[in-house]
């Protein structure tokens, strides 16, 4: 079952989702707010964000924009507003899906399953290796989506399991930014810092520091490489 994060500010609304979710046997967790909602995600791990737009603190679309900064996690945008460009612009800036309120239980658990479901498909740039990856004490299983640093689980999000195996799978080549938003951000273009922020993350993860690296080296205006500490 899925670890779903619900953003809701309308008490009675956000109880009934929870305990839906709960009863179809999903982890959930709940804020009323959006800079909760962001707390919530860059220190945990979720499979799908059930984002209201009429939040107290920050406009839903707002949020939606800064949780793209910092995370690939599905969201479904749950809104009273059915009008058509403003839907289109959702889904432009990132909603994975939409559900115009008032909706069932029934809708939003098909809603859920079919981006579950392409969430599964996309599995990331390595996702068909068979072969599990190592550098150094890394092991990264691309088919199972575990890593682990000297035999201890790293818990790492959907976007920093990606770059990690990106990486691992060209050990000591200095991978251009450009490509790394490519294949890992799947965008031509975008923000270097939503790479660097990532790249934090991840070195935090694996013991380490950008001023004393051991796995991951940044080459100044050239790129990023991993490879096993001398």
């Amino acid at each position: 079952m899925a670890s779903v994060l619900v953003v809701e500010d309308d008490q009675f609304v956000r109880s009934a989702l929870i305990r839906h979710l709960t009863e179809a046997s999903h982890t959930v967790r709940s804020v009323g707010t959006a800079l909760e909602a962001l707390r919530e995600v860059a220190h945990l791990r979720f499979d799908v964000v059930i984002l209201d737009l009429g939040l107290p603190d920050l406009d839903g679309a707002e949020a939606l924009k800064m949780l793209r900064g910092i995370t690939d996690v599905p969201v479904i945008v749950a809104t009273a507003r059915d009008d058509e460009t403003e839907i289109v612009r959702l889904l432009n800036d990132g909603a994975d899906d939409y559900l115009t309120k008032p909706f069932s239980v029934e809708h939003l658990s098909a809603r859920m399953a079919a981006v579950l479901r392409r969430a599964g498909a996309g599995g990331g740039s390595d996702g068909a290796a068979s072969s599990v990856l190592r550098v150094g004490g890394l092991a990264i299983d691309p088919l199972r989506r575990q890593a682990s640093l000297d035999g201890t689980a790293l818990d790492l999000t959907r976007r920093e399991f990606d770059l990690l195996a990106f990486l691992a799978g060209r050990p000591g080549v200095v991978v251009a930014r450009k490509e790394l938003l490519a294949e890992v951000w799947q965008q031509s273009y975008g923000d270097d810092q939503t790479i660097d922020v990532h790249l934090s993350w991840l070195r935090r993860k694996l013991g380490e520091t950008a001023a004393k690296p051991r796995y991951l080296h940044t080459l100044r205006g050239v790129g990023v490489k991993l490879e096993p500490p001398r």
